[in-house]
């Protein structure tokens, strides 16, 4: 299932549970799609703060690293 597919499918959950009310397996459903949408945000983000290069006054350029490194 891609991102967007995801991302409707939360969306259908969300409308049920508006309507109806979710059943235990749907909720379930709710809690892991949401997960994994968390994650893939979390790991873009990631992916583009490792990859910030900072160009120092003298032209010199060097990454970024965690705090502490």
């Amino acid at each position: 299932m891609n991102m967007d597919e995801t991302i409707n499918r939360i969306n259908e959950l969300y409308h049920l549970s508006k309507e109806r009310g979710l059943s235990p397996e749907e909720k379930d459903e709710q809690t892991r799609l949401r997960k994994v949408c968390i994650d893939s945000v979390k790991a873009n983000l990631k992916s583009q703060l490792d990859n910030i290069e900072v160009i120092e006054k003298d032209g010199s350029i060097h990454a970024l690293h965690k705090k502490g490194e």
